[in-house]
């Protein structure tokens, strides 16, 4: 006879969204499961390698609220200044750029890079640390969901039984895939390139968003990790670069000195020499539009319901962005003794979240669009516009709000 388990919310998927919502959610004395494909420490990679998340303000809150930013292992880097210019590689940027210091919005950093192993290591620990909450991984299961309730069959284990199921699984989301709801991708003839580098001269907090013909180049200011300390490389930077995929493919297979010479060749010398530190990584870009976000007793979130360009690195905030929404439902709605998986609350966390993610993949698109051009009349109209927005205080302290993530926090 199957052993059952009987939950609140079931999610599939351990990954940063819905790992941070499962203990979100176990922090406020729901009871759930969290199911993955993967087992869950080999992502605890122990050797530094190069990848680093930006987390916003706001979805630094959503980490202390699950218990997992005081349990980062290792040190968070602010953000306290961004630098945003326009150029050709192996030439200076242009004269005119838009700078934001975060003192001058007086709310603190714009946000903190976070290693990605570090982020894996306290959530791992956390999952299986608090109360409430059932981890399986690696878990081969079947899926069945009706009117009243939906059911997760664990081969070897239990069928765990929720009110509500999360779909978290990345982009190619079975439980996407098993409920039939369409999926338009749109591809960018760009690959993303992710690393690190050790330089010589302090990054001072300043992170560089530098637009180049082939794609987005920026430079994300890390803490010193101890293994860079250990290696004498204190001072450590991420890159996130898109080129064209043809560009990017030569590049990352060339030996650390040249693709060193290549990464200072689009990022100039303000940070003195610099060298590649870590692996590399290198990812195929394309925008992802899903019809809807749900389905009977089924919600998704994060790359299940949504991709972006990473131009603005706001990815992984967006997908947070959907964990505060379903958290504060289902935590709202469990207070109130109401199904969790109801069509009403369903059809509620679409809506707030559908349009907001659907504002910052048009406004990627479009950036990267007008930025990813070197014809002549566009060069002038997007330099004039960073001029005029680094002229006008009001607009300036828009957009530093907007980079601070503070407009997301009124839409859930």
């Amino acid at each position: 006879m199957d052993q059952t388990l009987q939950v609140d919310v079931a999610i599939m998927g351990a990954g940063p969204v819905g790992g941070t919502l499962a203990c979100r959610l176990a922090q406020a004395g729901l009871q759930v499961a969290v199911i993955d494909r993967a087992p869950l420490p080999p992502m605890e990679n122990p050797a530094f390698d190069g990848r680093a998340y930006a987390i916003s303000a706001p979805m630094r809150g959503l980490l202390e609220q699950a218990g997992v930013w005081q349990n980062l292992p290792d040190p968070t880097c602010p953000i306290m200044d961004i630098r945003v210019s326009d150029g050709r590689v192996g030439r200076p940027p242009s004269r005119l750029f838009l700078h934001f210091d975060s003192r001058e919005a007086g709310s603190g950093p714009f946000g903190w890079m976070v290693e990605a192993r570090s982020l894996r290591r306290a959530l791992n620990a956390h999952l299986h640390a608090a109360a409430n909450l059932h981890v399986f991984a690696p878990a081969t299961t079947t899926v069945t969901r009706s009117a009243d309730v939906a059911e997760v069959r664990i081969a070897g284990g239990p069928t765990v039984r929720a009110g509500v199921l999360i779909g978290a699984e990345g982009r190619q989301s079975p439980l996407r895939e098993a409920a039939g709801i369409p999926v338009l991708r749109v591809p960018y003839g760009q690959t993303g390139i992710v690393c690190a580098i050790a330089h010589e001269k302090p990054h001072n907090n300043v992170a560089l968003e530098h637009f180049l013909p082939g794609g987005p180049f920026a430079v994300l200011p890390m803490p010193a990790s101890p293994d860079a300390v250990a290696g004498g490389v204190p001072h450590v930077s991420a890159i996130v670069w898109s080129d064209r995929a043809g560009v990017a493919e030569r590049v990352v297979a060339l030996d650390d000195a040249r693709f060193g010479r290549e990464i200072s060749r689009r990022m100039g010398d303000y940070l003195g020499a610099v060298r590649p530190i870590g692996r590399r990584w290198a990812y195929p870009l394309s925008a992802m539009v899903v019809e809807r976000y749900i389905d009977t007793r089924l919600a998704l979130a994060g790359d299940a319901a949504h991709g972006i360009h990473p131009i603005a690195g706001q990815g992984l905030n967006l997908g947070f962005r959907d964990a505060i929404a379903l958290a504060d439902l289902l935590i709202a709605a469990a207070a109130a003794g109401q199904d969790l998986g109801s069509a009403d609350l369903l059809q509620r966390y679409q809506a707030l979240r559908r349009p907001d993610n659907l504002a910052m993949l048009a406004a990627t698109d479009g950036l990267d669009r007008l930025f990813s051009s070197d014809r002549r009349i566009l060069r002038l109209a997007r330099d004039s516009g960073i001029a005029a927005v680094h002229r006008v205080p009001a607009l300036k302290r828009f957009f530093m709000r907007s980079a601070m993530g503070q407009h997301a926090a009124g839409a859930v």
